[in-house]
């Protein structure tokens, strides 16, 4: 009993230490529950605003409706901004970037124009351009233009432009080594950033887990340093020339931005960490009414006011810790409330240091004390010291805005409870190896293990998950199977022979395979395990399962040469599709797989159909092709609703990576793809086929394509599709 006693708490010191050394190192696990802490705080006691000191003018959906789809003139913008400086707006500021020149302002619209008189063009190109108004409007007021953040590394001729920043006090040191480091800035047009008396960046970034809790008040490109959106706009509304960065005397890292003669604190990074109310719909003015005067001036005179959207379409939502979604121009408003109520959340520089020694204090105690007193009574113990770990926490959140993690020191005693306590630790370890003797035989060792940590998952049902599927099929695989029906077994072979590299690509890019369908593959993103970038690893998996069909079939016909015999080549097409699914242990009381089920999935199915309809190879889904622009050359194909699906998608096609995303052909031929589209769903035939002419002189253009948008064409024109059609073309065959 005494070496056990020995033993067990020597176990339970090199445990504590291994705890002390991981909350150092602080790996995304450990971040995450304290995070979550966090959140849930801020959903116990959420900030409540005594004033409304920020106004948005929302782009909504009704705006959008009433004035038009975005981008709208920027004369009306221009309006916009008159108005509520008329109406006594402290400060503006546009969620919104500018980066090219308006294409409806007169002498673009007049060039664009074919067959317009030349009178007409001359006197188009006498007006002022929308661009000019829209500066004018910037220059007479107090106005922030927004600018994004990229992560891409910017061009030469970026990096050699001219640009507009706002004068910064430097106080103990140089900040940049400690700010947030982006490649690029998205800049407003040449005309606007000259004409603005503020420029902020609207850059959101959220953590690891998708959710928003701080936004750079500074961040840096280069050596260039940036305000946030919010921090220019209070400098702007209080006749301020310029801000500060104050870097902490007491170590590394930012301490503050000082800014309108106030101190707000800022994390390491120098990111300020937002105090979240709930979500107030009377701080929200729709623009068309601001557009037709017909809001109330005294709702926006003295205030700072937002210019963004809420609507879907422009897809700026994003995760918050207490309201679920919220539109990124909400989150900008959050921000300023925090800032202007004092309401700033602090992680002090002390938090580590706290936090480890509450971490040491409960792990000793557990050590000490369950060799001796026995489980029970240490579970006791362990209780209180956890209830008041986080009694401290919560307390120190709600009357000092300080932010200490109380999770991981319960967590971690809760683990040398687990390990100290033998009895609990060799019951649940024979409950593992139960697990893993029963289901080792027909599930993957991944989720084996998963399985073995948490039995109570061997039920029916599962979770809802955002996932990427990929399915593939072999073209043409009846006229291959009628070649080989004498020889069933060569049948198999070539099957085998094409599905294995195949495999090989899925798994290699941290795909699953889900099933194989005769000559079909389903594979999936994110489950078991979650994967980072899952969009991009599976449009990559497939890129490089055409690189490996094709030296198959050049392998095949070196065979076939060899044999004396006719050589098939071996085709496939792919369907990719990102969504939300429920993934899970699914089937009877007597048997289930791991599989998934839902709209995303059978979508995915449809494409790949779709991919033959279409003439090309792989066709992605729309959720896949926001995520994959940035890093893959994707075209538009369609509006479609595919068969068994009333809700139209629109699709996309994969045409290579980042080499023929960046080549200037395919920039041109992207452009002209657009313009069909944009012509063909007005009903304008004409113009549709120029576009396509267009289009199609580019080597890279799929030329299968646009023959079948051609035929299309050619019908409506007999046959023309009805008045509200909005582009949706039904699909009849899956």
């Amino acid at each position: 009993m005494l070496d056990w006693v020995i033993s067990g708490r020597a176990l339970g010191l090199y445990l504590l230490i291994g705890l002390l050394a991981l909350r150092v190192v602080d790996p995304p696990l450990v971040e995450k529950a304290r995070l979550i802490q966090f959140d849930l705080f801020q959903r116990i006691a959420p900030h409540e605003s005594e004033n409304q000191p920020v106004v948005i003018i929302d782009l909504d959906e009704d705006s959008l409706k009433q004035v038009g789809q975005w981008p709208w003139p920027r004369t009306k913008v221009a309006q916009m901004i008159y108005n509520l400086h008329n109406s006594g707006a402290a400060a503006i500021g546009l969620d919104i970037v500018f980066p090219e020149a308006d294409h409806l302002s007169p002498e673009i619209y007049a060039e664009a124009q074919y067959g317009l008189p030349d009178h007409v063009k001359a006197a188009l190109k006498e007006r002022p351009s929308n661009d000019e108004i829209f500066a004018d409007a910037l220059a007479r007021t107090r106005t922030v233009i927004g600018l994004g953040a990229n992560p891409e590394p910017e061009s030469e001729e970026t990096r050699q432009a001219k640009h507009h920043l706002t004068p910064i006090a430097e106080f103990n040191g140089d900040p940049r080594p400690f700010l947030l480091s982006y490649g690029s800035v998205t800049e407003n047009h040449p005309v606007l950033e000259r004409a603005a008396n503020g420029r902020g960046m609207f850059t959101i970034s959220s953590e690891s887990d998708g959710i928003v809790r701080r936004i750079p008040a500074v961040l840096r490109v280069g050596s260039r340093v940036y305000p946030t959106l919010a921090v220019e706009m209070l400098r702007l509304a209080t006749g301020q020339s310029q801000y500060a960065i104050v870097r902490d005397t007491q170590g590394a890292g930012i301490k503050s931005v000082r800014v309108a003669r106030t101190d707000v604190p800022t994390d390491f990074n120098g990111q300020l960490w937002i105090r979240y109310g709930p979500h107030n719909p009377e701080i929200y003015i729709p623009a068309h009414k601001l557009l037709a005067n017909q809001h109330d001036p005294t709702a926006i005179k003295g205030k700072l006011v937002l210019i963004g959207t809420t609507a879907t379409g422009l897809k700026d939502i994003r995760a918050t810790p207490i309201e679920g979604a919220m539109p990124g121009v909400e989150i900008h408003a959050q921000l300023l409330e925090t800032i202007l109520s004092g309401q700033n959340l602090i992680r002090p520089n002390y938090a580590l240091g706290a936090e480890l020694s509450t971490l040491a204090i409960v792990g000793l105690l557990m050590i000490v004390l369950v060799p001796l007193a026995g489980a029970r009574r240490a579970l006791f113990v362990y209780i209180g010291l956890t209830a008041a770990t986080v009694g401290l926490s919560w307390y120190l959140f709600h009357e000092h805005l300080i932010l200490l993690d109380a999770a991981f020191p319960a967590a971690s005693g809760a683990l040398l409870f687990g390990v100290l306590s033998y009895s609990n630790y060799a019951r649940e370890e024979a409950q593992r190896e139960q697990v893993r003797s029963a289901f080792a035989q027909y599930l993957s060792p991944a989720l084996v293990e998963q399985l073995a940590a948490d039995p109570s998952r061997l039920k029916l049902g599962g979770e809802t998950k955002t996932m990427t599927f990929l399915f593939c099929d072999v073209r043409g695989f009846t006229s291959i199977s009628e070649q080989y029906k004498e020889n069933p077994v060569g049948l198999t072979e070539l099957i085998n022979r094409l599905l294995t590299p195949l495999t090989d690509v899925i798994l290699t890019h941290e795909g699953t395979i889900d099933k194989y369908m005769g000559d079909c593959i389903m594979a999936f993103w994110n489950a078991p395990l979650d994967v980072k970038n899952q969009e991009r690893k599976a449009c990559q998996a497939a890129l490089d399962m055409y690189k490996a069909l094709d030296e198959l079939n050049a392998e095949r016909e070196k065979e076939a040469a060899a044999a004396g015999i006719p050589f098939m080549e071996l085709k496939i097409g792919i369907g990719i599709n990102t969504g939300e699914c429920v993934v899970g242990n699914m089937g009877s009381e007597q048997r289930f797989d791991y599989s998934v089920l839902g709209d995303a999935v059978n979508l995915a199915a449809r494409l790949e159909g779709q991919s033959k309809s279409y003439a090309v190879e792989t066709v992605i889904g729309p959720k896949t092709a926001l995520i994959a622009e940035p890093f893959y050359a994707t075209l538009r194909l369609d509006l479609i609703a595919v068969k068994g699906r009333s809700e139209p998608a629109e699709i996309f096609a994969l045409l290579g990576g980042q080499n023929m995303r960046d080549d200037p052909d395919f920039t041109a031929l992207n452009e002209a793809n657009e313009d069909m589209h944009r012509l063909f769903r007005t009903n304008d035939w004409d113009g549709a086929e120029a576009a396509m002419a267009r289009a199609r002189q580019f080597e890279c253009a799929p030329q299968g394509y646009y023959d079948m948008i051609a035929g299309r064409i050619a019908d409506y024109r007999d046959t023309p599709p009805p008045e509200d059609w909005g582009g949706v073309y039904v699909a009849t065959t899956k």
